[in-house]
């Protein structure tokens, strides 16, 4: 769920069922094999838990933020009926704090933020993260722009490799890629969808 306070998340998540689905994002899925057993992970703007609740799933330690009251209500119903323990926290990314060398990961799956406030709460994630800790993150492109797969409709809020790089400056990069992906996430992701993905590592 991006942070964005222009948009009324409240109001989004009200619709029936889930927006992005209840299976967890792919990238996510393809690269949780980085984590170790029982890794303590913060998932930012999870939105209706599909992440959070999935990595609790694997035997994680989650911490599921979002801003989003109404997502936050189905991320709780959807923990309960999957039998996981998650932590849920609501607030919004531009003024919550994640703590300092708290999370073996951190996770941001089409965490879309306004340009004012991106850098200092990429910042602010990448602080978050112990030694070694691992931050998993997609996104869409600048070059989604136009598609109707999903994504934010301000050029602002999309991504590329450089603002990565310039955002995560502290961290060695383990991946970083763009192209052109299939998205299957509920009703607001379908079809082919331009991502930048980013595995980078605190040393």
């Amino acid at each position: 769920m991006p942070t964005d306070t222009t948009i009324n998340w409240d109001e989004r998540y009200a619709t029936p069922g889930f927006l992005y689905g209840t299976n967890p994002n792919q990238y996510l899925r393809e690269q949780s094999r980085r984590l170790a057993p029982g890794s303590s992970v913060l998932v930012a703007a999870d939105g209706e838990g599909r992440n959070g609740v999935w990595l609790a799933q694997q035997g994680h330690v989650v911490t599921s933020v979002d801003q989003s009251a109404v997502a936050q209500k189905k991320a709780i119903d959807l923990a309960r009926e999957r039998g996981v323990s998650v932590e849920f926290v609501r607030a919004d990314l531009s003024t919550w704090s994640p703590g300092s060398a708290r999370y073996d990961a951190v996770v941001a799956i089409f965490a879309h933020l306004p340009g004012a406030v991106r850098p200092q709460i990429h910042a602010a994630l990448a602080r978050a993260l112990r030694p070694g800790g691992l931050l998993i993150l997609e996104a869409f492109h600048v070059k989604q722009l136009g598609r109707p797969s999903g994504g934010p409709k301000d050029p602002g809020m999309l991504y590329e490799p450089a603002v990565l790089q310039r955002d995560f400056a502290g961290l060695t990069a383990l991946e970083l890629l763009e192209g052109i992906v299939l998205l299957d996430e509920g009703a607001k992701h379908q079809g082919e969808g331009y991502v930048v993905r980013f595995v980078g590592r605190r040393d």
